[in-house]
């Protein structure tokens, strides 16, 4: 076991704080990672504010770890010291159902095993990024290309696969009428990412004070849904609604301006439950679906098609000591558009 330097909370209520937590020893196919930069997601905020169910603390949070390897296991084959790598939300799973053999390990049917908070293959509970390094089996480590810079790639490790995997999977490209719900960390990246594959890409967001931001990274249109007249507008109108609000919103106006055959797909993951009106949806054969992350194949495949494209989050970059300041800002909105902490100040905090 070896010591690191982290920050992480110590209950539902009080403030984050520097912690010393242990990590395992090295294993064959483990990967050691000192890391650089951790993104800080919204899912940091509710894991650790208990608002998604029962939890063991300390707990360190952070699932978008940005590094570099500076040790690896006797048989690990897919990594060598000194490479740029990555790890996201998970760090595991079982490999033998038949989500994981095709390379979908985020719905393994047994449970993916999450960067922070589950059960680690020695017992112990996995702890997150906000931390000085890290030990992951190789084959959840994934490659960050040289056109990435180390600070911006991180978030693309959640933020980033989050919003490309259902982009991908319904589709998004030429021709296609493509919506994004909200515009913060997971928005500005589906609107990035939806450009670049070449769909006419919307933002739907409560205001249009980000209208001329969101034109500039790559939106065709941008609508405020406080406005009511903008769910008469459009109605019928688009063949993907890409939703990254996590809280409770009227989810049948945003059914309605689906096209036939239209799909409304949730990323965000609001705690309570969403009503939803059937006719909404059997009228015009509408799908109300839920998008998870990507297997790390497409979690790589993701990374090369930013790096390719020149595709990056626009990040605010922190040191440890405000963290929990930083949480405060994301709960009001006021980050534009995610907060990245440079691991090398945690030694310090």
């Amino acid at each position: 076991m070896s010591n690191a330097s982290a920050y992480g909370g110590t209950s539902a209520t009080d403030p984050l704080s520097a912690l010393t937590i242990e990590r395992r020893d090295v294993g064959p196919h483990d990967v050691h990672i000192d890391i650089k930069f951790c993104g800080i997601c919204h899912s940091d905020i509710h894991t650790v504010r208990g608002e998604w169910g029962e939890i063991q603390y300390p707990l360190v949070p952070g699932h978008e770890i940005a590094g570099i390897v500076a040790a690896v296991g006797s048989d690990v084959t897919k990594h060598a010291v000194g490479d740029r790598v990555g790890v996201g939300c998970m760090v595991g799973s079982c490999g033998e159902c038949v989500n994981c053999e095709k390379g979908d390990e985020q719905y393994c049917l047994r449970g993916n095993t999450g960067t922070y908070g589950s059960t680690d293959v020695d017992g112990t509970m996995t702890q997150g990024g906000y931390s000085s390094d890290v030990v992951v089996n190789e084959d959840f480590v994934v490659r960050i290309p040289d056109g990435l810079e180390l600070d911006a790639a991180a978030p693309l490790l959640c933020a980033g696969i989050t919003t490309y995997s259902p982009l991908q999977h319904w589709n998004a490209g030429p021709g296609k009428q493509v919506a994004v719900v909200g515009f913060g960390g997971l928005g500005h990246m589906a609107v990035k990412i939806a450009h670049a594959m070449g769909a006419e890409v919307t933002v739907l967001s409560q205001t249009l004070s980000k209208e001329a931001d969101g034109k500039r990274l790559g939106a065709d249109h941008y609508y405020a849904t406080s406005d009511e007249s903008t769910f008469e507008t459009l109605a019928g109108r688009f063949d993907l609604i890409i939703n990254t609000v996590s809280a409770q919103m009227d989810i049948n106006k945003f059914i309605r301006i689906l096209a036939t055959d239209g799909a409304l797909v949730n990323v965000g993951a609001p705690p309570e439950p969403m009503d939803v009106a059937v006719f909404g949806l059997l009228l015009q054969r509408r799908t109300f679906a839920g998008s998870a992350i990507g297997g790390i194949r497409e979690t790589q495949e993701m990374l090369d098609f930013c790096a390719e494209h020149g595709i990056a989050p626009e990040i605010e970059v922190i040191d440890a000591e405000s963290i929990n300041k930083a949480w405060e800002r994301v709960m009001k909105s006021d980050v534009r558009y995610r907060f990245v902490i440079d691991s090398s100040t945690l030694a310090t905090a």
